[in-house]
């Protein structure tokens, strides 16, 4: 019997990433299937300034987006994340920051199989407590709260040498997905072979997933 492998492809700061991560986590949950679960980063402003930038800005800024449309968006993303068992308090998450060193830890934590738990909690401390996590003291508190060395997080984000070899690894592991012509997050690619986009429902979820488990043979809870 296999595991059923899925990849996410998202971003710390993508509002839908966390609603399609608990959407796709409360279906495996409903088939009782066992899942090997892993990340990797699809930064939507690697440019990002080290202070980040304010939400309302970027969207004027990008698309024109005045206070009253801001508004009317935030508020149906809240209705919608919460659907999902997520919460987004935008009275604290003012600002969109650079996710580069966020995915570099996220990445680093796989060796120690903590990428879930730690995404769970990069979820909470951004989108909950509107934290700062490309600051590298509000990165390494999470890392110790999931249960990870802070000073070896500490050497692999500061060191230069470590944190450039963490970035060439990432680098060589995103080459192996452009086949899949990722434009959009979040995504969710199966067993190397098939590609879900979007922050689907528990039920659009559960409907693929059977799918894929009909020509697999995948183990069960």
């Amino acid at each position: 019997m296999e595991k059923l492998h899925i990849t996410m492809v998202h971003d710390i700061v993508c509002s839908w990433c966390p609603i399609g991560y608990n959407n796709i986590k409360t279906a495996i949950e409903n088939l009782n299937i066992e899942v090997e679960f892993h990340f990797i980063p699809f930064q939507l402003n690697p440019n990002m300034a080290e202070d980040g930038e304010s939400i309302a800005s970027y969207f004027k800024r990008q698309f024109g987006w005045n206070e009253v449309k801001l508004d009317n968006y935030q508020h149906s993303l809240v209705k919608t994340a919460a659907n999902a068992g997520i919460t987004i308090d935008f009275s604290k998450r003012t600002h969109y920051y650079n996710t580069q060193n966020a995915h570099l830890l996220m990445h680093w934590a796989k060796k120690f199989n903590k990428q879930k738990l730690l995404n769970e909690r990069l979820i909470t401390t951004y989108f909950n407590d509107g934290l700062d996590i490309s600051n590298l003291t509000v990165l390494l508190n999470i890392a110790e709260e999931v249960g990870l060395d802070r000073r070896q997080a500490n050497i692999a984000l500061a060191s230069s040498r470590s944190n450039h070899e963490l970035q060439q690894e990432l680098t060589k592991k995103n080459q192996h997905y452009q086949d899949f012509d990722i434009s959009s997050i979040p995504s969710f690619i199966i067993n190397n072979n098939e590609l879900i986009s979007g922050s689907n429902s528990v039920g659009y979820f559960e409907k693929a997933l059977s799918k894929l488990i009909k020509t697999t043979h995948i183990e069960h809870k």
